[in-house]
């Protein structure tokens, strides 16, 4: 997802969360007898219970692992434990300190990744599978309980792996052509994932996985970062298979641009005040700063520094380092259903007579409102003010990034895999309980669409072969996960060519 998804994607996520926060270390599929030990390598870890059968172990999971450490606005370094002795591996670490306290607890010190591995021995390493948090650049953790791996590892025999590294101004704040004591701070935390999967290719074996099958997948915030590790040398080789989801990077922050939002950072922090050594909370403060390209809160993302990235991830192609790399790319359907509250400016009063003046703001292309508002409403005759807005929107600016990612690959003569959710008319953020069978009381038909979608998950990260045709420009096939899937072939295909006739930049850069 682009940086200009942010504000909204933050507040949704706030204030529209599944499940409420559980006690530290205890994620919402997890059951732990007292004092169980699950040992691996040299590390103590607990075990996991179906909720279903609690006499059963489903997993082993070790929580709270250190990857690396980092001072601030420099590059992380890796920790290699020569203790001797067990180390505790029982609770989650804590978030990188952003915005709001649905996630705590919170320390700049927050490099470490969690491991689910299967109750029960493989005589062959397993596939892994490694989850980037979405939440913009700016917030999120992979503590929150949809993203615990034990039933993902348990159905799919896989080794899962959760990532939390460093967010916002500690990981993506461009201090290069303002201080020259900070030249790597513009991707200061995709240099944390990258770090994270030196960990991974390191020492996965110890808890049965095969470092030469790792999958990176990452939802919105976290299919982007994907997708720039995708064009970032330093990562070639970490990973074999990457799925993104709801979660696009066309082009990265320019570094021009990238130095003025860092300049009205500062400008908020104070003059005279060191950013190095303020205390955290200011920094964090400090991110309510209007974005000077933008407008709105402050976007921070991965920066064109031609250091650690030197070309756009998608544009003017797909990075050639990752085309030998399988890629699954999904959406939702109805993506902005998750975005936009009832009473917000955008919807509070909406109807025929607004809705061009509303969506033009939101699509984030330079297109003519009121003709893209009258194609939209003579293609859907009996649509009301609501349902079009969101078809507008999602189509415009939230599908947009993954088609132009699918359409590079198909152009290069690496076509990926595509899929869209359109189950319970899914909205952004629908397919993370999904994919880790983490719906909250799920319905049997939910239950169903979990298990179909980790299943494809699976496949894919096993043999690079979800189990539908690749998406190229002749028929751009699609598989629709809903209660009938299908493939389908250029599913929306008028939207698709309708907001073609605007270039596409995307917002943030």
């Amino acid at each position: 997802m682009s940086g200009a998804e942010g504000t909204e994607r933050r507040a949704v996520l706030a204030g529209a969360a599944a499940a409420a926060l559980l006690p530290r270390g205890l994620s919402a599929t997890t059951i732990r007898a007292p004092e169980v030990r699950a040992v691996s390598g040299h590390y103590i870890g607990s075990y996991d219970y179906d909720p279903a059968d609690k006499a059963r172990v489903r997993a082993r999971r070790f929580a709270g692992i250190r990857y690396g450490r980092a001072a601030r606005f420099q590059p992380p370094a890796a920790v290699v434990s020569k203790r001797p002795m067990a180390e505790q591996a029982r609770s989650f670490g804590p978030a990188c300190p952003q915005k709001g306290d649905r996630y705590q607890s919170q320390s700049e010190d927050c490099l470490f990744l969690n491991i689910w591995t299967p109750a029960a021995a493989s005589a062959a390493p397993r596939p892994v599978m490694v989850y980037f948090h979405g939440g913009a650049y700016s917030t999120g953790s992979v503590t929150d309980p949809r993203n615990d791996g034990a039933a993902l590892a348990a159905r799919g025999d896989v080794v899962v792996v959760t990532v939390n590294h460093r967010l916002n101004a500690l990981g993506y704040l461009y201090l290069a052509r303002l201080d020259p004591r900070f030249p790597d701070s513009g991707n200061a935390g995709q240099l944390d994932l990258i770090l994270a999967l030196r960990w991974v290719q390191r020492n996965i074996a110890a808890f049965g996985g095969d470092p030469a099958n790792v999958t990176v997948f990452g939802q919105s915030g976290g299919g982007a970062k994907i997708a720039t590790l995708m064009a970032m040398p330093e990562a070639k080789g970490l990973f074999h298979k990457a799925i993104t989801m709801s979660g696009q990077q066309v082009t990265a922050s320019g570094p021009l641009n990238a130095t003025k939002r860092a300049q009205a950072f500062l400008d908020a922090l104070g003059a005279g005040v060191d950013p190095a050594t303020v205390p955290v909370e200011r920094l964090v403060a400090a991110l309510s700063a209007s974005d000077p390209i933008l407008g709105g809160g402050l976007y921070m993302g991965p920066v064109l520094d031609m250091k650690h990235l030197a070309r756009h991830p998608f544009w003017p192609d797909a990075a050639p380092q990752s085309l030998d790399i399988p890629m699954m790319l999904g959406n939702t359907a109805m993506e902005t259903r998750a975005f936009y509250a009832p009473d917000s400016k955008q919807l509070s009063g909406l109807g025929f007579d607004n809705l061009a003046a509303r969506i033009a703001p939101e699509i984030k292309v330079d297109a003519h409102p009121e003709w893209v508002v009258s194609e939209f409403r003579a293609r859907y005759p009996g649509a009301g003010p609501l349902d079009l807005f969101h078809r507008i929107v999602t189509a415009g600016r939230s599908w947009r990034g993954q088609i132009e990612e699918a359409e590079a690959r198909a152009r290069a003569g690496h076509p990926g895999f595509v899929y869209q959710l359109d189950f319970e008319r899914a909205q952004h953020a629908d397919d993370i309980g999904l994919g880790f069978g983490t719906v909250p009381d799920p319905t049997p038909a939910q239950q169903a669409m979990s298990d179909r979608v980790m299943d494809a998950f699976v496949r894919f990260a096993r043999t690079g072969d979800p189990g539908w045709p690749a998406y190229g420009l002749d028929r751009r096939q699609t598989m629709i996960f809903d209660t009938e899937s299908r493939v389908e072939d250029d599913p929306r295909r008028w939207e698709r060519e309708l907001f073609a006739r605007v270039p596409y930049i995307q917002p943030g850069s």
